[in-house]
């Protein structure tokens, strides 16, 4: 059994690294898939996930471990705003400012929510927030990106990816299954500071493998040797003015209300994984903040807003390592990797059936957390209250369903962990204790 490191604890330099080198293999597919998605830059999203990082650290008092990288919820509204201004300028420059302006008006809400939390405090979120409301949310979270995971891993018969047509599928599949296995092994059997990094041993066998069999093209091999060491990623600031127009606004700052309450189930998911209360210590107002003004940083830069990552989450509760010294060391090799031009092309094309491989494992660690809640608050699911607030929680978040708010001329998708959680809520709030038939 692993040794718990907590979050304070600073550990030799010589085993940080590694640490950090795992939770940095963890999250960057992610990271820089959606900057791929919406034709932004992928080493900007780096450097402003690990900028972001910092800030979120220094935000919470380095209490409350956690990695910030490129959000999903914003890939919609991006294009949206990248379209209608690219018809605009054919240069994109018009594109970038539209963008950046969005992105900074979305962690302003943040910045907002935060305020009204620090001072109002969480008794009512509380309320709000039982553990039969809690640990149906984080069940969602994991499964919610279960078929993500499995689509990376090829195991989608219907996943078309361009890169995945390129190559024949039982070869991506392989990949997936043989970095999954040595997950697995790794997590159970290695001993001593190996098994401390299973997650990033696998990721570096099913790196290997995947060169081996082809998924990696030769052309990256040779974008690898021939791109310059140093590089300069090309920042926004400075450049680029950010631009506040009504309709940005109204198109991107609502999504923040989708990713708040990601956020605030990745609190709640990392409490329990840690075993503290962090919406009290450093509390929940100081982990929006953090969140927030890592978007509006990103912004800035020219980079997609940010969020915490659930990736990262179930590294923690694999390694049992919460230091958030490993998680800082992490966000400091981002940001000087952006720079470092073919280790930032190595990273930037890790496969993605080595990143789906891994992903089964600690998309499924999130949503266990969610049972271990269940177990740890003795949630009593022979009350009909219980059973259904967690059985609508769970249908609507990982069953599709989107309500699609028009704004601005679009539509703004509220769906999955964010549509889940606000009828969650609403349950809670207005079902009694007990059913008449129970009172009977």
């Amino acid at each position: 059994m692993n040794k718990i490191v907590n979050v304070e604890e600073k550990m030799p330099i010589i085993k940080t690294l590694p640490l950090s080198f795992q939770h940095l293999f963890a999250m960057v597919g992610s990271t820089i898939l959606v900057p791929i998605l919406t034709k932004m830059n992928p080493s900007i999203a780096l450097l402003c996930s690990g900028i972001g990082t910092l800030l979120y650290i220094l935000c919470t008092k380095a209490k409350l471990p956690a990695y910030i990288g490129s959000s999903f919820a914003f890939i919609a509204p991006i294009i949206a705003v990248t379209t209608k201004y690219n018809g605009i300028d054919k240069t994109g420059t018009a594109a970038i400012g539209a963008v950046s302006g969005g992105v900074i008006s979305a962690g302003i809400v943040y910045l907002i929510v935060a305020l009204i939390i620090s001072i109002f405090g969480v008794g009512w979120l509380n309320r709000a927030l039982s553990p039969v409301v809690v640990g149906s949310v984080v069940i969602v979270i994991g499964l919610g990106l279960a078929a993500t995971a499995i689509n990376w891993a090829g195991l989608n018969a219907s996943y078309t990816d361009p890169s995945l047509l390129s190559v024949s599928r039982w070869a991506w599949i392989l990949v997936a299954m043989v970095t999954l296995l040595v997950a697995i092994i790794g997590s159970m059997y290695f001993k001593g500071f190996l098994g401390v990094i299973p997650i990033l041993i696998a990721m570096l066998a099913g790196y290997v493998v995947a060169i081996v069999l082809g998924v990696v093209p030769r052309s990256v091999l040779h974008q690898i040797i021939t791109t310059p060491f140093f590089i300069v990623p090309n920042i926004a600031i400075g450049k680029v003015m950010p631009k506040f127009n009504f309709d940005i606004i109204l198109l991107m700052a609502p999504v923040s209300f989708v990713t708040l309450a990601e956020h605030i189930g990745h609190v709640y998911v990392t409490g329990n994984v840690v075993g503290k209360n962090f919406t009290k210590d450093p509390g929940l107002h100081r982990s929006i903040l953090g969140d927030g003004v890592a978007t509006i940083t990103a912004g800035l830069l020219g980079g997609p807003p940010n969020t915490t990552y659930g990736e990262n989450i179930g590294v923690m509760a694999i390694t049992k390592v919460y230091s958030v010294w490993v998680i800082g060391w992490a966000a400091i090799i981002a940001i000087v990797l952006s720079f470092i031009g073919p280790v930032s092309v190595f990273i930037e094309n890790i496969p993605l059936p080595v990143i789906g491989g891994v992903s089964i494992l600690l998309f499924g660690i999130i949503a266990s957390s969610g049972f271990r809640i269940f177990v740890d608050d003795k949630i009593d699911f022979g009350k009909k209250r219980n059973l259904i607030i967690a059985s609508v929680i769970i249908v609507l978040g990982i069953g599709g369903a989107t309500l699609n708010i028009p704004v601005s001329g679009s539509n703004i998708p509220i769906s999955g962990v964010a549509l889940a959680t606000l009828v969650g809520v609403v349950l809670n709030l207005i079902l009694p204790e007990n059913s008449r038939n129970e009172e009977a």
